[in-house]
């Protein structure tokens, strides 16, 4: 399906969440304040409803394919991204690097920089089914911050900037500077024409880009990436399966109602706190940075175990909590030790939440989280961590956009149709 271009702000002023987005504008240059409105539906709502749909577009240009079998009758196969695919040339240089012993380092800032963990998650996971040499250590696959990496660059290797708009001035710095040291670089972006894309020839482009400043799809595309290269390391074509991505990404939207419940339940608060760990830490940490763009409502990430380790003592009635809690790996263990991390929440008054995995739901008395649950669908055909990053995408999303209504904010223009804070923002620039 061609893509509406140059960028047009109007392109979704109708709710059809089947509609291809438009690309960057043609010549690339940095997009405009969303178009303003007045309430929902916000562009971020779109853009949440936009994701069932877009996923299977942003893995078919990375290379996950159906082919016709030729037989009447016979459905199509799904086919892995190959060598010839954006997906799988990364993929062959993520197996050298790994076999040669070099570094394969993620970056990003802000969204691209969860994104970023999310993908190095994905891929030392699948590098180690594949039975790569050199996988299966802890940091052969390693999410850096953009500015550290750009202080301190890597020697040789692989280096993989995550910016979804791709102008993002540490992410550029970290590439150029692991470059410097000979490493090759890599990008996933909205265009390969983004300066990003002009730092090498290795660019995943996912062509659709987010029409709210407070990203959604700049989140789930760059994951999705990271599903598309797992699947060309393994060679498992099911690990990327579009209908089952997009069946988890569909069951979240169906979760409204729980997200409103969270939403009023949380909206007074004093402070939020995100609790979240394993292949869930993007994901918390994600939730984190939109409910503090989209809703203004200060929010910081513990991990799960950390979260018991002293911090409880700032927190009372006025501190509200979401856990998030669907990370297949050692699962037993995690939803004990979150049990307990609730029920300590609870004792100091605070009313905790949680985005939970499907499978624990009937698991858990419901005094756990008595602001709500909302629950995260489960894909067992998916890697653990695909399952998990892709399963919470839509909740996350949904609870900010939600919470955003009940305490009046528009999440589209991240607080920056004020002026001080357009001003702080150009500061950073």
């Amino acid at each position: 399906m061609e893509l509406p271009s140059p960028f047009d702000p109007t392109v979704l002023g109708h709710p059809d969440p089947d509609a291809t987005l438009s690309g960057p504008p043609a010549p690339w240059t940095t997009l405009p304040a969303p178009a303003h409105r007045d309430g929902p539906p916000w562009w971020m709502t779109e853009m949440i409803a936009t994701e069932p749909a877009l996923s299977g577009r942003v893995l078919r240009r990375l290379g996950v394919l159906r082919r016709s079998s030729g037989v009447p009758g016979v459905p199509p196969k799904l086919e892995a991204p190959g060598r010839d695919t954006s997906a799988g040339r990364l993929a062959v240089a993520i197996r050298a690097a790994l076999q040669a012993g070099e570094p394969v380092v993620v970056t990003g800032c802000g969204t691209s920089e969860h994104a970023a963990m999310a993908f190095a998650a994905i891929v030392a996971d699948a590098a180690e089914r594949a039975g790569i040499p050199g996988s299966g250590q802890p940091g052969t696959v390693l999410a850096r911050q953009a500015f550290e990496a750009s202080l301190a660059p890597q020697r040789r290797g692989l280096i993989i900037g995550y910016s979804h708009e791709g102008p993002t001035g540490a992410t550029l710095a970290a590439l150029r500077a692991a470059a410097a040291r000979g490493a090759r670089v890599a990008a996933v972006t909205v265009s390969r024409a983004a300066p990003i894309g002009a730092l090498g020839p290795l660019v995943l482009e996912t062509a659709e880009i987010d029409h709210s400043w407070c990203h959604t799809i700049g989140y789930l595309s760059p994951i999705l990436a990271g599903v598309a290269v797992g699947a060309a390391l393994t060679g498992e074509s099911r690990e990327a399966d579009p209908a089952v991505i997009r069946a988890q990404l569909a069951a979240g939207l169906e979760q409204a109602g729980q997200a409103e419940s969270i939403a009023a339940a949380l909206a007074g608060c004093r402070e939020l706190i995100v609790v979240a760990s394993g292949a869930d830490l993007p994901a918390g940490r994600e939730l984190a940075l939109k409910v503090e763009e989209a809703t203004w409502l200060p929010t910081a990430l513990c991990d799960t175990e950390t979260f018991l380790h002293g911090h409880l003592p700032a927190m009372d009635a006025a501190t509200g909590l979401v856990l998030v809690l669907a990370d297949r790996a050692g699962r037993e263990s995690r939803s004990a030790r979150a049990q307990q991390a609730l029920a300590a929440a609870a004792r100091v008054g605070m009313r905790p939440a949680a985005i939970l995995a499907g499978d624990l739901d009937a698991e858990w008395p419901a005094f756990l989280a008595p602001a709500g649950r909302i629950l995260a669908a489960e894909a067992p055909t998916l890697p653990g961590p695909v399952a998990a990053l892709v399963g919470t995408v839509t909740p996350i999303q949904l609870l900010t956009e939600r919470l955003a209504r009940v305490r009046g904010t528009n999440p589209d223009s991240i607080r920056r149709d004020e002026l001080a804070y357009r001003e702080a923002a150009s500061l950073g620039d």
